[in-house]
């Protein structure tokens, strides 16, 4: 529905800061494929990141097009009537070309960006790529240009007669909520769980 589309960048940019897997569209020799991947937004750049033979990465960094769409789901929406069952959601998607990262500054950079979309305040808490890692590593940025935002929200929306109907009807919330953090069988002695990951929430959730 028309209604639904927003194409401010205050929108566009919230729904992808606040996702944390985006899905990947793009086509070789004819043949589709749609990858999930984690990604970033740093300014109007959408960052994506995987090993040197990634077929998708090869894609990016030939000028190829691609699609990515990130959807955020916010609750289920029980209609009287099956026809207007619906979904509750904020989903993006992006349509573009974009290149390959090829410094290891703008690599290390990229790469920042990405562990702080996970959880913010990793990057300074882990040990940093070594060479070797960032050599088996691509990065590509993708310009947010040709950017659409689509939302629904609200109750059901049954047809006038159905409102009499005696079914229940409304909204089930959904949202994603961080659980007890659980420690690496092999962590060592007296590391705590990180205040970060103890308050962590997704930005905008």
């Amino acid at each position: 529905m028309p209604k639904r589309g927003h194409y401010d960048r205050t929108t566009v940019h919230a729904i992808i800061d606040e996702a944390l897997v985006c899905h990947v569209a793009f086509a070789v020799n004819g043949e589709p494929t749609v990858i999930p991947t984690l990604h970033a937004r740093r300014g109007e750049e959408l960052l994506l990141h995987g090993a040197r033979t990634s077929r998708l990465l090869r894609h990016v960094a030939e000028g190829n097009p691609v699609s990515v769409a990130m959807t955020l789901i916010d609750g289920i929406v029980l209609a009287r009537s099956i026809f207007h069952h619906s979904v509750n959601y904020r989903s993006v998607v992006v349509h573009g070309t974009g290149r390959l990262l090829e410094s290891d500054e703008e690599k290390l950079s990229a790469l920042e960006a990405v562990a702080e979309h996970i959880a913010r305040g990793r990057w300074a808490d882990t040990r940093p790529p070594s060479r070797k890692e960032l050599k088996a590593t691509s990065v590509v940025s993708i310009p947010i240009e040709l950017a659409a935002a689509k939302i629904r929200t609200g109750p059901p929306m049954d047809e006038d007669e159905d409102y009499a109907l005696p079914f229940w009807a409304g909204v089930l919330p959904l949202s994603l909520q961080p659980g007890k953090a659980i420690p690496d069988p092999r962590l060592g002695r007296g590391i705590e769980v990180p205040a970060y990951l103890r308050r962590y929430r997704r930005v905008g959730s």
